[in-house]
């Protein structure tokens, strides 16, 4: 339903994998006020259409991807969406918040929100193409990791698509797979790729040319600018997170003593600083990574040239660092960056992945 309000596109789209049926899905101005966008909408779409008790890896669950007014306009660190429904992990709802351009070129595409439900009978994916959407075969796609998945989507869609997507871990519906897309970026937390491979989905596609408008565009890039100043100027925002990515975080929460380590047995890990954003900077960093309006460029573009380790590709962030890291009583960087490299080329969240190990480890013990 077409909005008054400057910032939303107006419309969203719901597909029925189960029948192949795809239809406008109706967002009103009254749900714009109460529920805004991203996760506060996507709450408001899976209260209206989830029954109690559905298995949340069977056909009657629904993913909700949603986007926010702010998205695609040029605000600072606006460049999000977000992944909705119920978690097999947990039984209840969650919302996994992910970077990047995936959102923007959905929203781009005239979307608000995509509403996912049913289950195909084979796998598929979806590419929409502005205002043509179709269900395409992926039986080719199963089984690959995310960069050849990305790779593939594109040649047959776009080579300017942005591409949403799982790997063999979503397939498999491991209960922590992660969405995944620009290869590294991760909607990872609570299953949500576990729920897109419970439903043949492979990947979404997606390319978007039309504007994103605001109501009063010469006093909103005024707050823009102020914003982003205002960013720029901060010594973590404007500082510390471009040298040192979240990472940075390693050292600063050890002297705390709130690092978790050794299955957070402990807050204190005494070589914390090998592998801290410090270190990572002075070692594996090729360049610093931002998402798209984004001014503080936190991403790390890594490689690992020890031939054990060797790789390339984005991260670690601050959670892989101490959850496949410290948390596992490991202080081996090239190490911890690989592992992060492999979850996100498998579709793994890197996050519950080393915290799983470390519990495993201390299991064990």
């Amino acid at each position: 339903m077409a909005s008054k309000y400057g910032g939303y596109m107006g419309q969203a789209l719901w597909v029925d994998l189960t029948t192949r049926e795809i239809h406008p899905y109706d967002i009103t101005d009254r749900d714009r006020e109460l529920f805004i966008g991203n996760k506060g909408l996507a709450a408001k779409i899976l209260w209206d259409n989830l029954e109690p008790g559905i298995d949340p890896l069977g056909p009657q669950n629904i993913i909700a991807v949603t986007t926010a007014p702010l998205t695609g306009t040029g605000a600072p660190c606006s460049a999000r969406f977000n992944a909705s429904c119920k978690s097999p992990l947990t039984g209840g709802i969650t919302s996994s918040n992910c970077g990047g351009t995936f959102g923007i070129t959905l929203k781009r595409a005239g979307y608000d929100a995509l509403v996912i439900e049913g289950k195909a009978a084979k796998p598929v994916y979806l590419w929409i193409n502005n205002d043509k959407i179709e269900i395409r075969d992926a039986a080719h796609l199963w089984g690959k990791w995310v960069p050849d998945t990305t790779d593939a989507v594109r040649g047959e869609t776009d080579e300017d698509a942005k591409v949403a997507c799982i790997g063999p871990a979503g397939e498999k519906q491991v209960l922590f797979a992660a969405i995944m897309n620009e290869m590294h970026r991760a909607a990872g937390r609570g299953g949500v790729g576990a729920v897109m491979g419970s439903k043949n989905l492979k990947a979404i596609s997606v390319v978007g040319t039309k504007a994103i408008t605001v109501a009063d565009p010469k006093t909103f890039e005024a707050a823009v600018q102020v914003g982003r100043k205002k960013v720029a100027a901060h010594p973590v925002g404007g500082a510390g997170l471009k040298a040192y990515g979240t990472d940075v975080l390693v050292n600063i929460l050890n002297q705390i003593g709130s690092l978790p380590t050794r299955n957070f047995q402990d807050g204190y890990f005494p070589t914390a600083n090998k592998v801290g954003g410090e270190s990572l900077a002075a070692t594996v960093l090729m360049r610093p990574k931002g998402c798209f309006s984004c001014v503080i460029s936190c991403g790390r573009v890594t490689k690992v040239t020890e031939p054990k380790y060797a790789g390339e590709g984005e991260g670690p962030e601050y959670e892989a660092s101490w959850s496949l890291g410290p948390d596992c009583a490991i202080d081996n960087l090239d190490a911890i960056t690989k592992a992060n490299h492999l979850c996100n080329e498998l579709g793994l969240d890197s996050i519950t992945m080393g915290a799983t190990i470390a519990c495993a480890m201390d299991l064990y013990e």
